[in-house]
């Protein structure tokens, strides 16, 4: 089965271009953040990037001590899932193509971290305010979102605006 030339025109740089910065950046997150959890101020306390092994799965959803393996199957149902969607999808519909290209990217940049180590996923991008930090994530989970929040946006049903048409009745023999 080949993938039509229209898809694989959005579908192919996008998901090749996440995959690769992803892997990229968590090599280099590894080889120049260590040792792990100390913060390199980027953006002065807002953004740090601090070296981070995640075990669990997004805002640390935990299965436990399968969490690597369940993810892992999960992550490879997503990326079938997403293989079949693409396929069905007609032709005309980029948006679609972009979202699931983003989030397949992204779940096989995460995927590869998960059988590659059993630390866990590299994380490194901490952005916070001082001591209010929120969830240490990587590129490949900031795929998943915002092909995620696109394919919403793409396969919401857009309803045609109602025009409220009034029609003159008419003219009656009485009048």
């Amino acid at each position: 089965m080949q993938l039509p030339a229209r898809k694989a025109r959005v579908f192919l740089p996008i998901f090749a271009g996440v995959f690769l910065s992803d892997c990229a950046s968590k090599r280099v997150a590894v080889e120049q953040l260590s040792p792990p959890y100390v913060p390199h101020d980027v953006f002065g306390d807002v953004v740090r990037f601090t070296l981070a092994y995640n075990v669990r799965a997004a805002m640390g959803l935990s299965a436990g001590a399968w969490s690597r393996w369940i993810l892992a199957g999960f992550a490879i149902a997503l990326l079938l899932g997403a293989a079949v969607w693409l396929f069905r999808t007609r032709r005309d519909e980029p948006a679609l193509f972009t979202g699931i290209a983003l989030v397949a990217a992204g779940a096989l940049g995460n995927l590869v971290d998960r059988l590659r180590w059993d630390r866990g996923v590299v994380d490194f991008i901490d952005v916070g305010f001082g001591s209010t930090r929120f969830w240490i994530f990587n590129v490949a989970d900031v795929a998943i979102t915002v092909g995620a929040v696109v394919l919403w946006f793409a396969t919401r049903e857009v309803q045609p605006p109602t025009a409220s048409v009034s029609v003159a009745s008419p003219p009656t023999s009485a009048g």
